[in-house]
């Protein structure tokens, strides 16, 4: 099932706040700066950065992912591994609100999320 219009505008609203505190300053943005998106159920937390030997290629690193288990009413969390492997957040395996992930993504107590 998708999410209704209703529910992606608060989505969109929650993250685009989460994200726009936690960016970098502009003189920065260039380097590295944050980003999020959707693809279908899922919401992904990536960094944005210039590929190391190209300056021209710009590359996105997922390293947050929340998946919507309608079934469940929770959002399913998981870091990305070195591997490119998604795995279960072990500690926080799920949130009954967005929040709740976007608190364990910020507090990353284990660095999963950003090393």
């Amino acid at each position: 099932m998708a999410f209704t219009s209703e529910q992606i505008d608060s989505i969109t609203t929650l993250m685009d706040v989460y994200i726009a505190a936690r960016r970098p300053p502009e003189h920065m943005r260039a380097q590295l700066d944050l980003g999020w998106r959707f693809d279908g159920l899922s919401l992904f937390i990536f960094e944005i950065r210039p590929q190391w030997n190209d300056h021209s290629v710009i590359l996105h690193h997922d390293f947050a992912k929340a998946t919507w288990v309608e079934s469940k009413k929770q959002w399913n969390i998981y870091w990305h591994r070195a591997s490119g492997k998604w795995q279960v957040y072990e500690p926080l395996q799920w949130a009954g609100n967005l929040q709740r992930f976007l608190l364990e993504v910020t507090k990353d107590p284990h660095h999963c999320f950003r090393g």
